[in-house]
């Protein structure tokens, strides 16, 4: 397969770095919760930045290359706001005060191209030396979309992380915020705010969905490149669409559903590829196993894409999404929202 120009990779991420620099920045500046319609609108400008990408993708570098991004872009934008659930219940359990949510999501998304910009760059070189790692890939996504089908949204994120909870016995903690401070004064001593915590639980959140995510669009493409700027575009207006979404996420009911298929089938189609370009003594000899079909990546982006389509369809018509109760904290959460903006 030939390889993205050079130009086109360097200057997509300075222009991507740009922007969430000043995506940064005005979080910063003015700490605020936005307005529906201000999220709204911060949302469309992600997407129509990402389907704009996509465009230049199919255009300076083929359909191929173009096909890889929007198939791993809509994937990992599915897993982020399947987790974004996740985000909002972390929020709500630590009592977050909405004006300083922004600021809490921008540092996670931050941290979370960290860490999948080290996986990324980790698997590249696996994927490079080891043909026999897609085995194990294909094998961790057929688990993962197995576990998450059993999953029926009990109370996991209630469990406090051991080493969240080792922190607030080790380390001098606030009982209460100040603002979006990481540290303040109590009694002239110099402690640290429950943000702290927040950061790291924030943090280790990020660390597992990297675990899941990656993996899955590395069956979509080896392109280092592509998988960074798919889940760039995936966690660019995220927090915005923490806002816009709020308690609307638990309509979504066939969501986890749709995202366990999507695991399943990149999971076989890893398996797959591995076959193909097996090199393991104890299969087949160590041959290719040639009969083992490669999935078109326009078949992949098809059966994602539609997946996703059926999944927000049956849910909107749903009689269970029309009946679903908005958990208990988010409730409390919205309340002081409306009390604070009063």
């Amino acid at each position: 397969m030939p390889e993205l120009p050079v130009w086109f990779e360097v200057g997509s991420l300075v222009v991507l770095g740009l922007i969430l620099l000043i995506d940064l920045l005005l979080v910063v500046r003015r700490p605020h919760e936005p307005s529906m319609k201000e999220a709204g609108l911060w949302v469309a400008f992600y997407v129509s930045l990402a389907l704009l990408f996509a465009g230049a993708m199919f255009f300076f570098t083929g359909a191929e290359f173009g096909g890889q991004f929007v198939a791993g872009w809509v994937t990992e934008y599915s897993l982020s706001i399947d987790n974004l659930f996740v985000f909002i219940i972390i929020m709500a359990r630590f009592s977050v005060p909405r004006k300083y949510q922004q600021e809490v999501l921008m540092v996670g998304i931050i941290i979370a191209l960290i860490l999948r910009g080290i996986f990324i760059l980790l698997g590249a070189i696996v994927i490079e030396q080891f043909s026999w790692v897609f085995y194990i890939f294909g094998a961790f996504l057929l688990w993962t979309a197995w576990k998450q089908a059993q999953d029926e949204g009990e109370d996991e994120e209630d469990k406090e992380n051991p080493l969240i909870a080792r922190i607030r016995k080790v380390i001098p903690m606030a009982e209460k915020f100040d603002g979006g401070k990481l540290r303040t004064t109590v009694d002239g001593k110099k402690v640290f705010t429950p943000m702290l915590i927040v950061f790291i639980t924030i943090g280790l959140t990020d660390l597992l969905f990297a675990v899941d995510s990656i993996p899955a669009i590395f069956g979509l493409t080896q392109s280092p490149f592509i998988v960074f700027t798919a889940n760039l575009f995936a966690l660019m207006g995220l927090r915005q669409l923490y806002f816009l979404l709020g308690g609307l996420m638990n309509r979504l009911v066939y969501l986890k559903h749709a995202l366990s298929f999507i695991l399943a089938f990149i999971g076989v189609k890893l398996v797959l590829h591995a076959m193909h370009v097996n090199e393991l003594p104890f299969i087949n000899g160590g041959n290719h196993i040639e009969w083992a079909p490669e999935i078109p990546t326009f078949v992949s982006l098809a059966v994602i894409v539609g997946t996703i389509i059926v999944a927000v369809i049956a849910s909107l018509m749903s009689s269970k999404a029309k009946t679903a109760h908005l958990d208990p904290r988010l409730e409390e959460d919205a309340k002081k929202s409306l009390s604070e903006a009063e």
